[in-house]
């Protein structure tokens, strides 16, 4: 039986001033519907190109992305992307902001009442439903991510892909906006594919942690099973002898194994840069 999402065998080669880079070297993660997957390693090994990869913003030089059996080749509404930042549109209104991505996708096959009962009911599903009529600058910052999170719900993806959504915010928000999205996909049961520097984060939400390998030539280390009941409570797995094995192994891979054994001295050198780079903007070890 095929996966739900395949990314079989992906290679990525860029040209640059000192001859082609290899990013990325035969990824290849099977994702089942439903499935939450998070994706972690040291900056500059790789993720976001994944992210982007299945998102169709960028295309491998080498195997492919399937999604439902079908070849993913360019950007589509099958597959919403949040950012670290919202991107909204400062002059629309939160409601404007969702509004104008339903009408995109469901114009042909909705009415207009139809489409507004839509958007509203995506607000809701993020608790924005209150803040309606403000503009982006008239709200918070999780209040933001939260209406761009409503936008992507709002076009009804086969996948939700999250690039670090949550690192721009603060610890407190940051929590909130984890366990929002736990009840979110409690609900919807979406297949989501995210980023993060963030260990606690990467083992409370996800089903499995893919592990990166340093760059260049960035690879999966490891797979980890988050094999944790849901709904999840960070209060209680705190003291969870599970919930802080998975972490240690989240930590030891980062820490011992993320640089690949047979990797020629040069891009050992790198990858002990890109771990420096880590460190500045935060593997984060506590959310």
């Amino acid at each position: 039986m095929s996966s739900y999402l395949n990314i079989d065998h992906v290679s990525i080669t860029f040209p640059t001033d000192k001859g082609p880079l290899n990013v990325l070297d035969g990824v290849d993660i099977k994702v089942e519907q439903g499935e939450f997957i998070s994706l972690i390693g040291h900056s500059g090994c790789g993720k976001s190109t994944v992210l982007n990869i299945v998102a169709g913003l960028l295309q491998a030089t080498e195997g492919g992305v399937l999604l439902q059996e079908k070849e993913v080749n360019e950007p589509g509404p099958d597959r919403a992307v949040v950012f670290q930042n919202h991107s909204l549109m400062p002059w629309l209104t939160v409601y404007d902001n969702v509004r104008l991505a339903v009408d995109q996708v469901f114009k042909k096959t909705k009415t207009r009442a139809e489409r507004d009962a839509w958007t509203r009911h995506n607000l809701e599903l993020v608790h924005m439903s209150h803040a309606l009529d403000r503009k982006p600058d008239e709200i918070s910052g999780g209040m933001k991510q939260r209406v761009g999170i409503a936008r992507a719900l709002a076009m009804e993806p086969k996948v939700l892909l999250m690039d670090e959504p949550f690192g721009a915010l603060d610890s407190l928000t940051r929590t909130h906006m984890q366990d929002s999205l736990m009840e979110i996909q409690a609900r919807l049961n979406n297949t989501v594919i995210m980023i993060t520097h963030d260990v606690d984060e990467a083992v409370l939400l996800s089903d499995r942690i893919v592990m990166m390998t340093n760059g260049p030539s960035a690879k999966v280390g490891e797979i980890l099973h988050v094999d944790l009941e849901r709904p999840r409570d960070r209060l209680a797995l705190a003291e969870d002898p599970a919930y802080n094995h998975y972490r240690a192994e989240v930590v030891k891979f980062l820490h011992e194994r993320h640089v690949q054994p047979d990797a020629p001295a040069s891009a050992k050198a790198d990858a002990d840069d890109d771990e420096s780079e880590g460190e500045q903007d935060g593997i984060r070890l506590v959310s």
